[in-house]
């Protein structure tokens, strides 16, 4: 058999194991449950249908929010911290047993490198998202005490308590479908909220394990948890106008975002949005060669499906032509294809339709005058079987300004704008140039240098020389159209909680007993 063959074997065999072990149902009330209608699910790497899964509808969906709001309202799962912790750690084990299943599943599902789901799609969010919460939950100040402001010289005891938002509406996308959920469900069942969770239909089938899993293996009460997959925009709406819903959990494109606010604003529902982003990696002039194809190369993770990924790079004038041979390079090396193979970085983006829009913005550079150094299309000479996949070649662009739309709009693909600059200033100002503010980064050699720039970026997060920002304990989020509020962290576990102010006075005591 040849290594071909071999490949398409591999490939084929995930689909169809994900597909056998998939479940197709929701999750409502504690209970495993189907629906009227179902809807496909399709490999974004071969194009092959990989299986079905139940389409809630508006009667699905007003279950769901009945079971949750009546599990806020009428348990202790609000108020029960021990059996929240003890129902985390339950949920925490039933996923590592099925740890390697879920990873064959995101890989058929998603199209992500298997490389990916050792980091940021599945092995960094299970390590954490669930038990760092868990832990804060136990050391977080519930309670504190204020003295002061009483009248008359009474008294005055104030203590301010944190509680619940009350019924949580968790919205997820399709690019790291599990990272989002873990890093969503962890703080929001820590705080002590109902969820209904609603995963993007192009990738259900992590979420419904989800909800299994839920069922079959941990003491969370019916209702706390509830897994409503749907296609359609109008049932997935009722979340951001029903007034039994108190908050909206998002993470997805800005415009949808600007929706649900809307949608939210006439019943008051808390938000936390974590939106789009067109990021900016700074290379100084003193920054070391590594650093420049390092940077580069990060776009092309996962076809550059990824909200902070660095899609826009200031490069210093003096290194500009260098870094742009040295890039255009890099990305016709990089390994593109079958996401099943360990040496794969760039798979398939995860649909027709996010392929058409890659390439539309990729054609309308072009017509706006840019100069596209390497890819600009499909990619060429991949297996026959995975000629139905959604590939976009990794894509260079040059010749334009900070103002071009490729440099402005998010294009969620593997697609990097470099851009010149002549002094901090400028890289500082063109950098802080755009609509979004959620990531971005910056080489030099020199750490204090680069802090200084980091201080003057408004956005979320921020590295410097290759620092890090990612993990449960650190919050996560953007400013301008980015999004509202932040994940992760204990900014994020306050995300979940409402504080009350509950004062009483002690009335002043005589010093003359009473005859």
């Amino acid at each position: 058999m040849s290594d071909v063959d071999e490949r398409i074997e591999t490939i084929i065999d995930v689909g169809e194991r994900a597909a056998r072990r998939a479940e197709p149902r929701m999750l409502i009330d504690g209970q495993l449950v189907s629906s009227a209608s179902h809807f496909d699910n399709f490999s974004p790497a071969t194009g092959r249908l990989l299986g079905s899964t139940a389409a809630a509808d508006a009667e699905d969906m007003d279950r769901a929010i009945v079971a949750a709001r009546r599990a806020f309202d009428e348990t202790d799962w609000a108020t029960n911290r021990r059996l929240r912790a003890r129902c985390l750690d339950q949920l925490q084990s039933a996923i590592e047993a099925d740890q390697e299943e879920l990873r064959e599943e995101l890989i058929a599902e998603v199209g992500c490198p298997v490389m990916t789901t050792q980091s940021a799609q599945l092995d960094w969010p299970l390590a954490d998202a669930l038990r760092y919460p868990a832990r804060l939950m136990l050391d977080f100040e519930w309670e504190r005490t204020l003295e002061g402001g009483g009248l008359f010289g009474e008294r005055n005891v104030r203590t301010v308590i944190k509680e619940p938002v009350g019924v949580v509406a968790a919205i997820t996308p399709s690019n790291f479908p599990i990272e989002v959920i873990l890093n969503k469900l962890g703080p929001a069942l820590a705080t002590g909220n109902t969820v209904v969770l609603k995963p993007d239909p192009n990738t259900p089938w992590n979420a419904t394990r989800l909800g299994r899993l839920i069922a079959e293996h941990t003491d969370i009460p019916p209702g706390v948890v509830n897994v409503v997959p749907t296609p359609s925009n109008d049932v997935a709406g009722l979340l951001g106008t029903d007034p039994r819903v108190d908050m909206i959990s998002f993470t997805g494109s800005t415009g949808v975002g600007k929706l649900l606010m809307r949608q939210g604003a006439d019943t008051m529902k808390r938000m936390f949005l974590e939106l789009g982003g067109k990021s900016v990696s700074i290379v100084l002039d003193d920054a070391p060669a590594a650093a420049i194809v390092g940077s580069a190369i990060g776009v092309c993770v996962h076809a550059g499906q990824a909200c902070a990924a660095t899609t826009r790079m200031l490069v210093h004038r003096s290194r500009y032509d260098d870094a742009v041979a040295s890039i255009t390079a890099a990305y016709q090396a990089v390994p593109v294809g079958d996401p099943v193979s360990s040496d794969t970085l760039v798979g398939p983006v995860i649909s027709g339709a996010q392929k058409k829009r890659v390439l539309d913005a990729i054609e309308q550079a072009r017509s706006d005058g840019a100069e596209i150094t390497t890819g600009g299309g499909l990619v060429a000479n991949l297996p026959e079987y995975l000629a139905g996949g959604h590939y976009v070649a990794p894509t260079v662009i040059v010749g334009v300004g900070n103002d071009a739309a490729i440099a402005q709009r998010e294009v969620f693909g593997p697609v990097l704008v470099v851009l010149p600059f002549d002094d901090d200033e400028e890289a500082v100002r063109i950098a802080n140039d755009s609509a979004y503010g959620l990531a971005g980064a910056v080489s030099s050699r020199s750490l204090e240098r680069g802090m200084a720039i980091a201080r003057r970026i408004r956005t979320g997060s921020f590295g410097v020389n290759g620092g890090m920002f990612y993990g449960a304990d650190a919050p996560f989020g953007g400013f301008k159209n980015s999004g509202v509020g932040r994940q992760c962290g204990v900014e994020g576990f306050e995300q979940y909680l409402e504080p009350k102010t509950v004062a009483h006075r002690t009335p002043k005591t005589s010093a003359t007993p009473p005859r």
